[in-house]
């Protein structure tokens, strides 16, 4: 959002290099020693990589390798502007003064000089009940079909590919797809309506706690101002359209559009704590029956496919 930071490009040499110091240690598997290793070359914050994140643990390597700096040294075009006007939103956000609208950005001023464009930022999200069970739906509609998520994964799989292993079988949907897969062809392409539910309930699950760290981390921008897309569209449109053509800068959101924290009342906080997903199309047991009679008949002829 605020610009990538102007790090160096490493040179084929510095890459080649690095992956040569690393290859070791990621095929045994040595996550610890490797982070250790770029920890000890300058990048403390290595330690705080996701596990087994190695395409971000070598670029951190590499940029070390060809600047004698870590990444963090590095500013993004926009780090004055984030500093001055800082990121508190998330704490007023959960504060005990809810009359204070934490994503109101109107008091603060911004320089038109300080930026490359003049720009109004919206986002638009639902209470996050309404929003967790669009995303189970939306879980479950990426499975129906001969070409949804798990068609996708067989072809990553017969590509060579085993899940986790880079930056596209590691994304949410395609990680649990893949491992599902690779434990039907391992049984001869056989599936229990128990297992698949098992995956589909992680791949739920997964999905629905990254849109809660993308809302966390939104939180802290207070360069949004926060809508609630549950209400009419045309009035958000409106909204927008309005604040646009305004050109004073001084923009409140109405109270009919204002996004509510779903931690507020006692009532919301214990809703969420006890969110069950409640599935639209695979309910019952046989409702996945020709899901698997599809894995049955795609993925049986895997059987001695390695497992990762």
């Amino acid at each position: 959002m605020y610009g990538k930071p102007n790090v160096p490009k490493a040179s084929p040499d510095i890459a080649a290099e690095v992956c040569s110091e690393l290859a070791d240690l990621q095929r045994n598997e040595d996550w610890d020693a490797a982070v250790q290793l770029v920890v000890k070359a300058g990048d403390p914050r290595a330690q705080h990589l996701a596990i087994n994140d190695w395409y971000r643990l070598r670029r951190s390597y590499e940029i070390i390798k060809a600047s004698g700096s870590p990444q963090s040294a590095f500013q993004v075009p926009y780090d004055t502007f984030r500093q001055e006007h800082g990121s508190g939103a998330a704490s007023s956000f959960q504060g005990a003064d809810h009359s204070v609208d934490p994503h109101d950005y109107s008091s603060v001023e911004i320089s038109t000089k300080e930026l490359d464009y003049e720009f109004i930022c919206f986002f638009l999200s639902s209470p996050r009940l309404n929003l967790y069970k669009s995303i189970d739906f939306r879980c479950e509609d990426m499975i129906l079909g001969s070409d949804g998520i798990l068609s996708e994964a067989t072809w990553l799989l017969n590509s060579g590919l085993l899940p986790n292993s880079n930056s596209a079988t590691k994304a949410i949907g395609y990680r649990q797809a893949m491992e599902y897969l690779l434990r039907c062809r391992q049984q001869g392409g056989r599936s229990s309506p128990e297992e698949f539910y098992a995956f589909l309930s992680e791949f739920q699950k997964a999905s629905r706690n990254f849109a809660k760290r993308q809302l966390t981390w939104f939180r802290n921008e207070r360069i949004y101002h926060w809508l609630d897309a549950s209400k009419p569209l045309e009035n958000a449109l409106n909204f927008i359209y309005d604040a646009y053509h305004n050109g004073s800068g001084n923009i409140s959101v109405p109270d009919s559009l204002r996004m509510e924290s779903d931690v507020s009342s006692r009532r919301k906080a214990s809703e969420m704590k006890s969110y069950q997903t409640r599935n639209r199309y695979f309910v019952r047991r046989q409702d996945c029956a020709d899901v698997l009679d599809w894995i049955g008949r795609t993925q049986s002829v895997y059987q001695d496919f390695p497992v990762a």
